[in-house]
């Protein structure tokens, strides 16, 4: 049986992998976000010391962004404009490629965990879906028509313009290109800085909750018109918050005000608007689909 190396690389932290699939994990390493030399050297390290015992196939790396997914880009594999310090055009698949000499398979970090569930978690059997992302940052992935949404770059859900009511919510969002764009009212930074509390420190009745939903809601049904997706998958640290989904579901129909007359909204969003069935290991799963990928 092949077995493969994934890389979930985070703004926050990177987890290593080396799998042959969801049920046969063999190795894994988890180790914060420094340098573009630093981290992607320890990571070099986890994958050579495996490879001398057992050797891996390829590598998948489902990647913060922004980044170049084309593999007919010049810049292919590459994190471009992304604001974290010193991130900024890394040739990501470059340093693999030249270390470990094996195919590298590229993505986003929420399409690669959109992936993951597609093989084997929530979106398995579908064609068309979403996986949201909603923590430090929030981030939207697609597969439509069973092929994994590319296009100029890559599907930036996250920086979707949403309505702001500022006499209700004067907090002016925390995007530092958008102000209040999706990702700005909505990521766990926005329920931080309106607060003045990291969410997990906040009561299950705490009004920051139904504002959440709302903001999560207005995003939602945007892309409900949009891409008409058989499911809607939501990870992330903030959905952690299990109080969120019955309000966000709730006010996901009452947005669309019965315009979508399909049985999975209308009669049963519990199951249309979902928790990943990957759990946290979503993104480091979607590399190793990633890897299986590259490999063929």
């Amino acid at each position: 049986m092949a077995v493969y190396g994934g890389i979930e690389a985070g703004g926050t932290k990177f987890v290593c992998a080396v799998a042959s699939n969801k049920d046969d994990f063999r190795d894994e390493i988890r180790f914060p976000t420094t340098t573009p030399d630093e981290t992607l050297s320890q990571a070099i390290d986890f994958f050579q010391k495996h490879h001398a015992r057992e050797p891996l196939a390829a590598i998948g790396v489902a990647c913060f962004g922004p980044v170049d997914p084309n593999p007919a880009s010049p810049t292919f594999g590459y994190i471009t404009t992304t604001p974290k310090p010193h991130w900024a055009h890394t040739d990501v698949v470059g340093r693999l490629k030249a270390t470990l000499h094996l195919p590298v398979g590229f993505d986003t970090d929420v399409n690669g965990a959109a992936l993951g569930e597609h093989r084997w978690g929530a979106a398995q059997g579908l064609d068309t879906f979403v996986y949201l992302t909603i923590g430090t940052g929030l981030g939207g992935g697609a597969m439509v028509n069973g092929r994994m949404l590319h296009g100029l770059m890559h599907a930036e859900m996250g920086h979707m313009r949403i309505p702001h009511d500022l006499t209700r919510d004067p907090y002016p969002g925390w995007c530092s290109y958008h102000g209040d764009c999706w990702e700005g009212l909505a990521a766990g930074p926005a329920i931080e800085g309106r607060w003045q509390t990291k969410g997990q420190n906040l009561p299950v009745d705490h009004p920051a909750w139904a504002l959440e939903a709302h903001y999560l809601a207005l995003g939602v049904a945007n892309i409900i018109v949009t891409l008409s997706p058989q499911r809607i998958i939501m990870g992330g640290g903030v959905m952690d918050q299990q109080q969120i989904f019955p309000m966000l579901r709730q006010e996901v129909q009452r947005l669309l005000n019965g315009y979508v007359q399909k049985p999975e909204i209308m009669d049963a969003i519990d199951a249309y608007i979902v928790p990943p069935a990957l759990g946290n290991r979503a993104g480091v799963l979607g590399a190793i689909a990633l890897a299986q990928d590259a490999a063929r």
